[in-house]
């Protein structure tokens, strides 16, 4: 239903979308996640023309979107589109809302229109607020209005730019479930979303954007419980990190600390890991020979509660931690013993030790 080749979006020499190609098929409901300033919404607004891209080709139907000759407005038509804001007419009510396109737009007869949009607002859960105005109802009803609003223009797709970002968490589940039962009827969607069981429960493929690039897409199990890519895994997980470059033996230790300490005080890390995350990065950079570039990081996993140090060293092999040592060396007893698991791998001219932290 959607074709896109090799469609990219520049802001002068800003790179925001680079050469993107995928297919979207009639029914299908694309979730597309990733960190914010990746691309997500300017991908979405590149497919119905509220941003003109820079190159490549968007076909809907096999029919060439960014060709001269094509009567866009009416192509635009079969693309409905729900913003995070709303955009809802503040001086018409919720009926006039959804029945001044299709009565100007469609050319329908004011009754067929008005009878259509009571039983959108019905399906939407809002029939009996059809005499309202916009500044009369709360975020989550406003949002149901945008999607009904959409409807009211009998589109074949619909495209949703975070519909929830702009709501409050108890109005969230309610909008939701007005995208659910339209998924369930066979509507082709396009969902720009941070609502990850949303995504994960809903969509047929999802894509993960980083870097301007659709990096890994799949179905919502290969995405969230397998996904190849260390980005994808990272997001997937919500690890938060916090990194060192260490270039002599000179190192601010106390300062490296601090920073350490305040990492895990703002991810809820309890006092007695963050006191081994401080003790074993200390005994660990002791245990190192050569100062000429070492690389230190401490990173957090939300999903898992997991905390884990990685150390990067350059030069020959050398795993400071062998097993053989630990009879003579106290501070590698204590390194192991607070350490759920340690990996040790040789890579690319790099020493790399990877400690997972134990939780208590």
């Amino acid at each position: 239903m959607i074709k896109v080749r090799n469609l990219s979006k520049h802001y002068g020499e800003l790179v925001v979308l680079k050469d993107i190609s995928c297919n979207i098929k009639k029914g299908e409901v694309i979730s597309v996640i990733g960190p914010s300033g990746t691309g997500k919404s300017t991908f979405l607004r590149c497919l119905n023309l509220l941003e003109t891209p820079t190159g490549g080709s968007i076909f809907i139907n096999d029919v060439p979107l960014l060709d001269k000759h094509t009567n866009v407005p009416k192509l635009r038509q079969k693309m409905g589109m729900v913003f995070q804001s709303f955009n809802l007419y503040a001086h018409l009510s919720v009926i006039e809302n959804l029945t001044i396109g299709p009565v100007k737009l469609l050319g329908k007869k004011y009754t067929e229109a008005n009878a259509k949009a009571m039983e959108l607002l019905k399906i939407v859960g809002l029939a009996e607020k059809a005499d309202s105005f916009p500044d009369e109802l709360s975020g989550g009803q406003k949002q149901r209005v945008a999607i009904a609003r959409c409807m009211a223009m009998e589109p074949e797709i619909l495209l949703f730019d975070e519909p929830t970002s702009a709501l409050d968490p108890t109005m969230v589940s309610e909008v939701l479930a007005v995208i659910r039962r339209l998924s369930r009827e066979g509507m082709t969607m396009i969902i720009v979303t941070h609502e990850m069981d949303f995504a994960r429960n809903t969509s047929s493929r999802v894509f993960y954007m980083d870097e301007g690039i659709i990096y890994e897409e799949g179905t919502p199990q290969q995405i969230f419980d397998n996904p190849q890519k260390e980005k994808t895994k990272a997001f997937i997980n919500r690890v938060r990190s916090l990194n060192f470059r260490i270039k002599s033996r000179n190192y601010d230790l106390y300062a490296m600390q601090g920073e350490m300490e305040a990492f895990c005080e703002k991810h809820m890390v309890s006092k007695k890991v963050t006191g081994f995350v401080v003790h074993i990065a200390e005994e660990l950079l002791e245990l190192q020979t050569d100062f000429a570039g070492i690389s230190l990081s401490l990173s957090y996993a939300e999903k898992e509660g997991d905390v884990q140090l990685v150390c990067e060293s350059a030069g020959l092999p050398l795993n400071p931690l062998k097993e053989e040592l630990l009879e003579d060396d106290i501070a590698l007893k204590l390194i192991l013993g607070r350490c759920k698991s340690v990996n040790y791998s040789y890579t690319d001219g790099k020493n790399i030790l990877v400690l997972r932290i134990k939780s208590e």
